[in-house]
């Protein structure tokens, strides 16, 4: 009994005789299908959560269908490469039953089994590839693969973005546009980001990219439609001053908008400049092309005129060795979507918007102030500023006793601004980031209607004020700028009481009044 139990033992430990073991039976290979298991695992269970979750975060989406399919495949490889290196060791043993090339004959039942079963793992494997790789290029346009995986990297343009205007367009419409080309070079630019915020490698400020942006014809237009730009634009600027009473000041003015397609009507105003019936072009001396010592202006018939700055004196050969560009929509509309809004203007918006009181004494100049200081680190600045303000209305305790609840709604505003214009971590702010469109903050038009632009003829790049905007009114002290006093509608015929009537009544929009 003891030698037929002993004897039963050793047929269950070792494998039958004269059937070899398959070449899958090492270290390499079995460590290899654990990955593969153990990723294809987590695959599919965040698929299922995040299938059954109403709430999305970025970083599951990376790990669905980023790093644990790159395990899956790495698995795979690792079982593959363990096969390979196993026939080669037992080629080397000189073992009888490895030939030259895999043997496959269907007459045997095992290989028909083994193909078999390797079929399906490989529909399955394709099939996964297949919808993977879609969800991995979907996941890798959305927001928030853009601005929330790298979130200390990208916080600042992530958090500006949100509160732009295309905070519904994706980064990548503006950023990639349509077409596979710039999408290849965009995911291979995106390949060094990787491993910069990997290895923090990174600059701070992220500097603005306008040296390798997709032109503005490619992307902006996309939306945007240059042919129907014409005619002009009502724009109030409102302005408190940094007094005790907040004084508030009111310009209205008429933006000559203008058009570049002479299609649409004349070719004039601020969009003159687009490269439509006019061309320009002109050479920097700086990353963040602020200064412009040379222009060139082609007009639709061929001629060319240059202009140059006074005392640049630029020849010919200095400015073949400048950088060059062609002017487009980013060269004005520098921030459209990441706009880091100066102090002084975030204030002013938020007491005309009432999030902080305009009758709260001072408080204008008070917290430009607490913005504006120096911080480390965005705690610190949020500390500073309830400080700075709960102690200049401390030292009028009337006034503090008073209006508390004022002062609160003012610090906990004027801290809302701090975290979504000013990142010290990044080293970001106004300053740091020059937005272009007027001149009041930066030097945008004035970069070249400076006056100190001159052809050789004579000519002259303007700074006169009319040529993009018209004043139509000042006002100051107003109580209420919100509220514009208009003049009465006057009809051109009597016709009695306007109230009375509908204009849709007489006027048809063909042949009457």
């Amino acid at each position: 009994m003891s030698d037929t139990g002993q004897q039963s033992s050793n047929n269950e430990s070792s494998p039958p005789k004269g059937r070899v073991p398959g070449l899958h039976h090492n270290r390499l290979s079995w460590a290899g299908t654990v990955i593969a298991c153990l990723a294809l695992a987590n695959i599919l269970f965040l698929f299922i959560i995040g299938w059954l979750s109403n709430e999305k975060s970025p970083y599951m989406g990376i790990f669905t269908w980023v790093i644990f399919p790159s395990f899956l495949v790495l698995g795979i490889v690792l079982f593959i490469l363990g096969m390979f290196l196993e026939r080669r060791r037992r080629v080397r043993l000189g073992h009888a039953e490895i030939t030259p090339y895999p043997l496959i004959d269907f007459n045997l039942a095992r290989t028909r089994e083994t193909f078999l079963v390797v079929s399906i793992v490989l529909a399955f494997f394709l099939m996964l590839s297949a919808v993977g790789s879609y969800e991995a290029y979907e996941y890798s346009d959305t927001v928030q693969f853009c601005g929330q995986v790298c979130h200390k990297v990208m916080n600042p343009e992530y958090t500006a973005y949100l509160q732009s205007p295309h905070a519904r367009v994706r980064c990548v419409d503006c950023h990639v546009g349509p077409g596979a080309g710039w999408y290849v070079r965009a995911k291979l630019s995106g390949a060094y980001q990787i491993y910069s915020a990997a290895f923090n490698k990174y600059p701070r400020p992220i500097p603005t990219p306008v040296h390798n942006l997709r032109p503005a014809q490619e992307t902006c237009e996309q939306c945007h439609w240059p042919e129907r730009f014409i005619g002009s634009q009502m724009k109030v600027i409102t302005h408190f001053a940094s007094d005790e009473a907040n004084t508030p000041r009111q310009i209205r003015m008429l933006i000559k908008t203008g058009g570049g397609s002479p299609t649409s009507g004349l070719s004039e105003g601020i969009h003159w400049h687009m490269n439509i019936a006019n061309k320009v072009t002109f050479a920097y001396s700086d990353e963040h092309r602020q200064t412009i010592p040379w222009v060139k202006m082609e007009d639709r018939e061929g001629h060319v005129t240059i202009y140059k700055a006074k005392g640049a004196d630029l020849s010919d050969a200095q400015v073949a060795k400048m950088q060059t560009h062609r002017m487009d929509c980013i060269d004005c509309h520098s921030r459209p979507s990441h706009v880091y809004m100066p102090p002084d203007r975030s204030i002013d918006e938020a007491l005309l918007g009432g999030k902080i009181d305009p009758t709260l004494p001072g408080i204008k100049g008070i917290a430009v102030q607490a913005l504006t200081k120096e911080y480390k680190t965005t705690a610190e600045a949020l500390q500073g500023i309830a400080r700075d303000i709960d102690d200049a209305y401390k030292a009028k305790p009337e006034i503090f006793n008073q209006r508390k609840a004022a002062i609160a709604q003012a610090v906990a505003a004027s801290q809302d601004i701090f975290s979504k214009t000013i990142f010290p971590e990044m080293k970001v702010d106004w300053r740091t980031h020059p937005n272009n469109i007027g001149h009041f903050y930066y030097p945008g038009c004035f970069r070249c209607h400076d006056g100190d632009h001159v052809s050789a003829d004579g000519k002259v790049v303007r700074k006169d004020c009319d040529i993009c905007h018209s004043i139509l009114e000042q006002q100051a002290g107003a109580s209420n700028p919100v509220k514009m006093a208009g003049a009465e509608f006057k009809h051109p015929v009597d016709i009695g009481d306007l109230k009375a009537v509908n204009c849709a009544d007489c006027h048809t929009g063909g042949v009457g009044p």
